[in-house]
């Protein structure tokens, strides 16, 4: 039996599309909170009625391409003048678009790495701060990654990187605003086939070697020796931005079956 920890929040969910922002979504809706999912891809409209399904008190969908400034802003400003205020934002837009060592890359890739996994998170934490800190409280989790410690993505692990250094400078400026900021670190974790790839050319046979370097080196670093279910990883989230993680704040949590990344 689910409690209801969130609701009486408004919840900020990015990259609600897909995967670990769709569990986020889902498991917020059975605790009951008003939700605004913000996703690039019109699929995020089925996982809006998804969660009105699994009891969200409201759902509001904004599409926005979260790697602009712009619409982050957007997105921000518009959940929170229609509701009043934002209590918890969950920052979920990234991922891994290339995996090869690191001498392989090419400048433009680089660049791209680094705008899809760090800037939506610097952007919707610099848009959402105004409106938390008016509001004299609030929850950020933002989604890491333990692939800070792995092989074959340097620019991904770069940006997670970003992440975890931002989540703890963050918490320091605004615990005085009543404003907590953790991240959670996942390892693998197995979304099945995803709707939305993230790079739609094929692999060479090289790249498939270089792709299955890291799914057994992600394997091999955990104790568990798997992957994990976007549910473990949402129930994480969920805690940090609970209440009950009220004393919990400039904190990076390894999700990763014992891969502390």
């Amino acid at each position: 039996m689910r409690g209801s920890r969130f609701n009486d929040k408004v919840v900020v969910v990015t990259g609600a599309a897909q995967g670990i922002g769709r569990e986020v979504a889902l498991q917020m809706a059975a605790e009951e909170a008003t939700l605004v999912l913000v996703d690039r891809s019109e699929i995020v409209q089925e996982v809006a009625r998804e969660a009105e399904q699994a009891g969200a008190k409201e759902v509001r969908v904004e599409l926005a391409d979260l790697e602009q400034y712009r619409d982050c802003c957007r997105a921000i400003d518009s959940a929170a003048e229609a509701f009043g205020r934002i209590d918890v934002l969950v920052n979920n837009v990234g991922g891994t678009i290339w995996v090869k060592p690191y001498e392989h890359y090419e400048e433009a890739q680089i660049e791209a790495e680094i705008r899809r996994s760090l800037f939506p998170t610097l952007w919707c934490c610099h848009a959402v701060l105004r409106p938390m800190q008016a509001n004299g409280s609030g929850s950020i989790v933002n989604v890491s990654s333990i692939a800070t410690r792995g092989l074959n993505r340097v620019p991904y692990a770069a940006a997670k990187g970003g992440v975890n250094a931002m989540t703890v400078c963050m918490a320091y400026e605004n615990a005085r605003h009543g404003i907590r900021v953790n991240a959670v670190a996942p390892g693998g974790t197995d979304v099945g086939e995803r709707r939305i790839p993230r790079n739609t050319a094929e692999q060479s046979e090289q790249e498939q070697v270089w792709y299955q370097q890291i799914i057994d080196q992600t394997i091999d670093s955990t104790f568990m020796k798997r992957y994990s279910q976007p549910e473990e990883q949402a129930s994480a989230i969920l805690f940090l931005a609970s209440d009950e993680a009220s004393y919990i704040t400039g904190t990076v949590l390894p999700v990763g079956g014992g891969d502390l990344g």
